[in-house]
């Protein structure tokens, strides 16, 4: 009953928003060799891995003589690891297991990225990680590579150009996945304060409480503007009386969320979830009044370590205890979140609710947790580098703040074969420079002297003597 009660919920969104639609978020995939396939052709990034945000990638696409699903080890120590100055692109089948499980396979044997061919004619889709059931190795966390998805046309052509013994390479580009107007980035979190919902609710806290340094810097300096949001369901008129609604809903029905044990009559329920949602949205929403928007990571971070669910003290109690902690204004709090008894809507929720409905190019919210920059979906792993690096893309180039050219965020393209730059062995002088963005070939300036060049075949420094007479 509780699942069919929560597909119903589910329904019921769908319909009411019937200009609702998700967006695939793109890449771009040129062609460079042979010159009879020069082309490009869009790829939709997967819910997984890193993305490189902001570069490139060019490598040699390699397709294997078996196992072509990926769906098992390769054989070999790292088979596909290049050996040639450009590294490899691993080209594989869609079908007979979970997309993640491929691109994790792949990186394992040393590929620099992964390219999952289609196996029917369709529009792209977007390759999306599984649930926590079937990751029993914990290989998701772990992928630290790009990976996309092309056509079945598109695939069909590199296989038969590879299978005539011809080098094909090709650049991965996300230099325009990310839009980069100005120099203050906008983005969102769209979260959950369930802390019993398994694997998504354990990487939703572990991002927050790693990212949190992050983003109040950013925040108090002024280089970006981020809000929180939440996910809520109504329930159908006919279910409104209903027992289930009752426990999972606020303001008759207006506002839910689902039960965190799925089990109606035990623990929590889903009303409690929506409850804590709005209190954290008012968070957010009075601190801000009061020029202090990013005690919102503060709250949250308390509150999981204070107030959690397996602690059985997830309660308005708790929650106002972490307030006063904070210094946040209780009873201003309590006016933003309203009377969760009331027939009447919420406008903090409601104003949620029309949000996730796509507006433009942003399509629906559907994926929890949901990262949106600069109005784009980001696609890859909720982790505090690889955000880090597709925030600092969100900016005008030239105009990212210091935070986004620490080491931390360094590609490391330098460390093999010199990223393909040039190098002067004697004096292990080099031309490349690791950047967020991938890294760039430019002649040097070392002591005074700035050598010229391309920065891939060859440097030149001259010295300049000052004779004094």
């Amino acid at each position: 009953m509780g699942a069919l009660f929560f597909q119903v919920l589910l329904f019921s969104l769908i319909v009411s928003n019937v200009d609702a639609r998700f967006i695939v978020e793109k890449n771009s995939i040129s062609v460079l060799s042979p010159y009879s396939l020069h082309s490009k052709h869009d790829a939709s990034i997967g819910n997984f891995g890193v993305p490189d945000y902001g570069g490139s990638l060019v490598g040699t696409v390699v397709y294997p003589s078996k196992g072509a699903n990926g769906c098992a080890e390769f054989d070999g120590d790292k088979p596909f690891k290049s050996k040639a100055h450009r590294p490899n692109i691993l080209l594989l089948d869609r079908g007979d297991c979970y997309f993640a499980l491929k691109v994790w396979n792949g990186q394992q044997a040393g590929a620099a990225a992964v390219l999952v061919a289609d196996s029917i004619d369709e529009a792209l889709i977007t390759m999306d990680s599984p649930e926590e059931s079937t990751d029993a190795n914990g290989y998701i966390e772990k992928i630290g590579i790009p990976s996309a998805l092309i056509e079945k046309s598109f695939g069909d052509t590199l296989k038969e150009a590879l299978k005539k013994g011809e080098e094909v390479v090709i650049k991965m580009d996300w230099t325009e996945s990310m839009p980069h107007p100005d120099q203050r980035v906008e983005y969102e979190l769209w979260t959950n304060s369930n802390d019993e919902c398994g694997v998504r609710c354990d990487e939703q806290m572990n991002f927050i409480k790693n990212f949190k340094g992050h983003a109040q810097i950013l925040e108090k300096d002024g280089y970006t503007m981020f809000t929180p949001h939440y996910i809520t369901w109504y329930c159908p008129e006919a279910f409104i009386l209903s027992s289930q609604c009752k426990s999972q809903c606020i303001n008759h029905g207006r506002y839910c969320a689902p039960d965190p044990e799925q089990d109606f009559g035990e623990g929590y329920q889903g009303k409690d979830v929506v409850f804590e949602n709005l209190r954290q949205l008012c968070v957010h929403r009075v601190a801000n009044e009061s020029s202090r928007s990013w005690v919102w990571w503060d709250y949250v971070t308390d509150f999981h370590i204070r107030c959690s669910m397996k602690q059985k003290r997830y309660s308005k109690e708790c929650a106002e205890e972490v307030m006063k902690s904070l210094d946040l204004p209780v009873d201003k709090i309590k006016k933003c979140m309203g009377d969760p008894e009331a027939n009447v809507e919420n406008d903090v929720l409601k104003t949620e609710q029309d949000l996730q409905v796509g507006r433009g190019p942003r399509g629906d919210v559907t994926i929890l947790p949901t990262m949106v920059i600069n109005d784009v979906q980001y696609r890859g792993k909720l982790e505090r580098t690889a955000v880090l690096k597709a925030i600092c893309a969100g900016f005008k180039e030239t105009t990212e703040p210091s935070i986004c050219l620490s080491g931390d965020l360094e590609t490391n393209q330098c460390l093999e074969r010199n990223g393909g730059c040039w190098r002067d062995p004697k004096s292990n002088i080099t031309a490349c420079k690791d950047t967020f963005r991938g890294r760039v070939c430019e002649c040097p300036l070392v002591n005074g002297v700035q050598y010229k060049g391309d920065g891939y075949t060859s440097c030149e420094g001259k010295e300049v003597l000052l004779l004094v007479l």
